[in-house]
């Protein structure tokens, strides 16, 4: 599967994008690719050192208790014990494993700070009235290096979704996996622990505001808010200031912030009676063949922007990467972009409607289920 994304991101957009100028042209589906493939490597090897160390813990107490005269556990059979005791090895070598996830998880999403250039800091000599970060520099490690964890573009390739640097989300995910799969847990238990965490999150971004610490923007906004109070804190200075965060690579602010929001939308749609969600049919059907419709958009909206350029555009202050041209935009417009969101998700509803009921055929494991 990792494979097919790979295929699917250099036939479909690498190629035709691409125009045989560049050789990788990495919008999200490669760095998938590559988090896929390490995601389920770490899966089999967590199921095997658990598997193994729950064995060892096993052995480990068995030993001890059989050093002493009477047995710890007040089982008058020895088969009791023996339950007892391999119950309690699978349960600390399980909840073990899950502080190692969660450990790799925050690992890392800091790295992306620990290799950044500056550390999360913009030089000092940033141009008065700069809106944002300037363009990503080198870690001094090799233009192959930088390809993993930095947004790069050279002359062949552009990769602003650095694989390595999203990895700690897919982490995440199979720590989620492994505890709502642990176990039949009720609706409401699952949902609140959902909004919970959400909420729990959100502080966490509050705090890398406040606290500054989890940011790849320090020092970096230049807006007239910032200019007209220059020893106050960047991200208290607007309301836009605060939601300032860096997604290339993603900041642990940013982490932080999306997957509040990520589990506080998981606990409404899960808090949603079926009635009610029945009534949102695009809804489910986007849902459901989620990966469709992510690379169906990317070439839909691809499309459309050309005509809506030519239509709606002016030029931008900017370069665009493609064409070495000045860039054409519709900056400014914000109804076009609102229109042309609608008009896309109209013809998007038909075509994912249509995939799920195609890929409902397949067998479970086919690939075609995975998108």
């Amino acid at each position: 599967r990792a494979f097919v994304l790979a295929a699917v991101n250099e036939l479909l957009f690498t190629l035709p994008f691409g125009r045989g100028r560049i050789i990788i042209l990495n919008i999200v589906l490669l760095a998938l690719a590559v988090n896929y493939l390490l995601g389920g490597l770490l899966w089999l090897a967590i199921n095997a050192s658990e598997q193994a160390l729950s064995t060892l813990l096993e052995s480990v107490y068995s030993s001890s208790d059989d050093e002493v005269e009477q047995p710890l556990l007040s089982d008058e059979t020895g088969r009791s014990s023996s339950k007892s005791i391999f119950a309690w090895a699978s349960r600390c070598s399980w909840h073990i494993h899950n502080g190692i996830l969660l450990g790799l998880t925050i690992i890392t999403i800091a790295w992306n700070q620990w290799l950044s250039p500056h550390h999360g800091h913009c030089p000092l000599d940033t141009t008065p009235g700069d809106s944002g970060p300037p363009p990503p520099h080198s870690t001094n490690l090799g233009s192959w290096f930088d390809f993993w964890f930095l947004s790069v573009q050279y002359r062949l390739v552009i990769s602003p979704f650095p694989p390595l640097a999203w990895l700690s989300p897919a982490i995440l995910g199979l720590l989620y996996g492994r505890i709502v799969l642990a176990r039949t847990w009720k609706a409401y238990t699952i949902n609140a622990s959902n909004a919970l965490f959400g909420v729990f999150l959100m502080v966490i971004f509050v705090l890398t505001r406040l606290l500054h610490f989890g940011n790849l923007s320090e020092d970096c906004l230049r807006m007239p808010e910032q200019l007209a109070s220059p020893g106050r804190n960047q991200y208290l200075a607007s309301f836009r200031s605060f939601f300032y965060i860096i997604k290339y690579p993603p900041s642990f602010a940013y982490m932080a912030f999306t997957m509040s929001m990520n589990f506080l939308l998981l606990a409404f749609f899960g808090a949603l009676p079926e009635k009610v969600a029945r009534r949102l049919p695009a809804l489910l059907t986007f849902g459901q063949s989620a990966l469709f419709f992510y690379i169906a958009h990317l070439l839909l909206y691809f499309g459309m922007s050309s005509l809506v350029k030519t239509w709606f555009g002016h030029e931008l202050d900017h370069i665009d990467p493609m064409t070495g041209k000045p860039a054409v935009g519709t900056e400014g417009k914000p109804a076009v972009m609102w229109v042309t969101l609608l008009v896309g998700l109209l013809i998007l509803w038909p075509l994912c409607r249509w995939y799920g009921r195609f890929k409902s055929t397949k067998g479970v494991n086919s690939v075609w289920r995975f998108f």
